[in-house]
């Protein structure tokens, strides 16, 4: 049974309380919120300031996603802010190790995030130091795109590189995931759905998260 991880960046911002709330209600596990600068994605988002108040709104995992170059400079501020789960990119980090030994002495799991051209294999030398992976199922930047088959086989590659090493691993799928697909991505090894538009852009949210729980 998989982690649903709705995504905030679908959520309604002039009642954001509201939608936090229909999360608490619901079978969703994590609150996925990210963190876009303009630079490293062609989109700006929000920052600590909005995860601050969603963490007031909620005990439930805040899993924050950071899309943004320099991540180190702002890691302290989204520990600060409440993030429970802290994501970077490999693409961003110039010293990926010394980010995750950042991330994990500020009291954070640690996750790295890979571009849908970033092969698995670039976590051979990282991945006994994580917690997650997220794999991108779309170009980073933008909801309601269309997932990318070739996921599938990147997530059971790296479900085979984690296993082969002992090493209990969430891997999170980020962009495209609808309730037609779902099955398809978990079958192949994830066990963390990110879903935006599939969830708030349903006629009932919460139904929505149950379907997507019970795959």
């Amino acid at each position: 049974m998989p982690l649903i991880a709705p995504s905030l960046l679908s959520a309604n911002f002039l009642n954001l309380q509201a939608d936090c709330q229909l999360l608490n209600e619901s079978q969703a596990d994590w609150f996925h919120l990210d963190v876009m600068d303009g630079r490293f994605v062609p989109n700006i988002s929000f920052g600590p300031m909005i995860i601050e108040f969603v963490r007031k709104a909620t005990n439930k995992v805040c899993d924050v996603h950071l899309m943004i170059e320099e991540p180190e400079r702002y890691a302290e501020q989204f520990k600060h802010a409440g993030a429970d789960n802290l994501t970077v990119h490999i693409e961003a980090c110039k010293h990926l190790h010394r980010n995750i030994q950042q991330i994990k002495a500020l009291g954070m799991k640690a996750g790295v995030a890979l571009n849908p051209h970033t092969p698995i294999s670039s976590l051979v030398d990282i991945v006994q130091d994580i917690d997650l992976v997220l794999l991108m199922s779309v170009n980073p930047g933008f909801g309601g795109q269309q997932f990318i088959p070739q996921t599938l086989e990147k997530i059971k590659a790296l479900r085979q590189m984690a296993n082969e090493r002992n090493k209990p691993l969430h891997i999170e799928i980020d962009g495209g995931v609808t309730l037609d697909n779902a099955q398809s991505i978990v079958d192949a090894g994830a066990d963390v759905l990110v879903a935006g538009n599939t969830v708030f852009r349903s006629v009932n949210p919460t139904e929505t998260i149950a379907k997507l729980k019970s795959f």
